[in-house]
């Protein structure tokens, strides 16, 4: 009996958890919906493949926050095809039991921690790439799950 009720209190602990915001500019965490790039929820369609995390808008230059106390745990490497290069980047973060993966953001750096609304990074200039598209910051979780609970 009491192993169920330490789960339960554990459960409803990560639950709970959040995103701060995320970017200058968007306080709400106000997601990308559709434009003539698709949509930006976890599992739109791209092509052949599922879309795996979720898109949050984000003006090109803007600062970029941590949504809670996250640790940094190195650079992302987004895209292999060199014309994709101007928003190739992003950072590997964990906090409130969470590990997730914020793309194209330049960072800061990328060790140590950073404390809730701190600037870890800038947004990189996404429409140099995506010409028309809804610039935004793409939040996938490193299990590939939906991280749409926490916003």
């Amino acid at each position: 009996m009491r192993s169920v009720i330490v789960l339960l209190a554990v459960l409803c602990v990560c639950d709970g958890v959040k995103f701060g915001q995320l970017c200058s500019g968007n306080v709400a965490n106000t997601r990308r919906t559709s434009d003539s790039w698709g949509q930006g929820h976890y599992g739109a369609r791209r092509g052949t493949r599922e879309h795996k995390g979720l898109d949050i808008t984000c003006n090109d230059g803007s600062v970029v926050y941590a949504p809670f106390d996250v640790t940094l745990n190195g650079r992302v490497t987004v895209y292999t095809d060199a014309k994709k290069a101007a928003i190739n980047s992003g950072i590997n973060l964990s906090g409130e039991a969470l590990c997730f993966k914020l793309f194209y953001v330049q960072p800061d750096r990328v060790s140590g921690s950073v404390l809730k609304g701190q600037r870890i990074g800038v947004m990189m200039p996404m429409q140099t790439v995506y010409a028309g598209i809804t610039s935004h910051v793409h939040v996938q979780m490193c299990d590939k799950s939906d991280p749409t609970p926490y916003f």
